[in-house]
């Protein structure tokens, strides 16, 4: 009599165990439910970009050569015209003199020459050889002119020193820069925006701007001009962002945009991972699951506009399982 009963007990074990298996196995799946919710969206694009002067020019030898005088000063103001550097001319005004002497010996000869010609004691072609080492030896001494004119630099426009390379003694070499200058203010941020994003792009609108000097601070800006040739290699164009005259940042700092090209006050939204795909949801009603386009527009910070679609009221399901299929029946998750 012991045994039968244990031997009953075994059995409804052994049931209990294959009616939830079973139940796990053939039960609906369960999922959890969410609803729209009312709220700001903001469409950005993405930048990067550094802080520049709006006239500046950068300043670089055409001539190698040792710095013999360097009376730039960094914050000082310059005007147009004024010297900045002075290479070493001693060769350079030794040239000159060889070529101006040369010059002036074979116009003397010239003269001489056309002289005899009209004697006919020597030929027109003697004269004509004679004319030629002139042209030349003038075409010699303009460039020499212009050699010891480039070892002076002097200021292209109005502005302050933003930033000088190199001392006094130094020895630099053709293309070098020597020194930066531009106006100050304003500002503006020269930033590249991918090809993709840039007709979205447009002069006037707002951009928030962050930098790591100023992390606590909102600062701002406006588009100001967009290159209308891009970089074919790199498929990005230029985009200037204008500063306010109040701006904090300093030339040469980097920074990061975010250029508002749209802004949507009272946005449906969604959680991101109640999307299923790029244009449709899951639907919860009355106990089964509905697949359901979409039209989705903004992302940011977990959640997704939908631009049409669906309604306040909807429920839809968060985080679907993979095979889900539409129509099938689904049982809500208790939190």
């Amino acid at each position: 009599m012991k045994r039968k009963a244990i031997l009953g007990l075994s059995a409804l074990l052994l049931l209990a165990v294959a009616l939830a298996a079973w139940w796990f196995v053939s039960a609906p799946p369960s999922v959890r439910l969410t609803q729209p919710q009312r709220g700001p969206a903001v469409d950005a694009i993405y930048a990067t970009g550094t802080v520049e002067p709006v006239r500046w020019a950068k300043i670089a030898s055409t001539e190698t050569g040792r710095i013999l005088d360097y009376p730039a000063v960094e914050r000082r103001a310059v005007a147009k015209g004024d010297l900045l550097v002075h290479l070493d001319d001693a060769e350079a005004k030794a040239d000159l003199r060889e070529l101006e002497a040369r010059v002036a010996f074979l116009r003397g000869d010239l003269e001489r020459y056309a002289a005899l010609v009209e004697r006919s004691t020597v030929s027109r072609q003697a004269y004509e050889r004679v004319q030629s080492d002139l042209d030349q030896a003038l075409a010699a001494t303009a460039a020499a002119r212009q050699r010891l004119a480039d070892l002076t630099i002097d200021a292209p426009l109005d502005g302050i020193v933003l930033r000088k390379d190199g001392e006094v003694g130094e020895v630099v070499q053709a293309g070098d820069v020597l020194l930066w200058i531009g106006q100050d203010r304003p500002y503006w941020i020269t930033a590249d925006v991918d090809e993709e994003d840039i007709p979205w792009v447009e002069p006037g609108q707002r951009s928030l701007i962050k930098a790591d000097a100023f992390p606590d601070q909102a600062l701002e800006g406006e588009v100001s001009e967009i290159t209308p040739m891009g970089d074919a290699i790199n498929k990005q164009y230029r985009v200037r962002v204008m500063l306010p005259a109040d701006s904090p940042l300093l030339i040469g700092m980097t920074t990061e945009l975010n250029i508002i090209v749209r802004t949507e006050d009272n946005a449906l939204l969604i959680p991101e991972n109640a999307v299923a795909g790029n244009s449709f949801v899951w639907l919860y009603d009355d106990g089964t699951a509905k697949r359901h386009h979409v039209e989705l527009g903004i992302y940011g910070r977990g959640l997704v506009e939908v631009r049409s679609g669906l309604t306040d009221k909807d429920q839809l399901i968060v985080d679907p399982p993979q095979d889900l299929q539409d129509g099938q029946a689904v049982r809500i998750r208790k939190r």
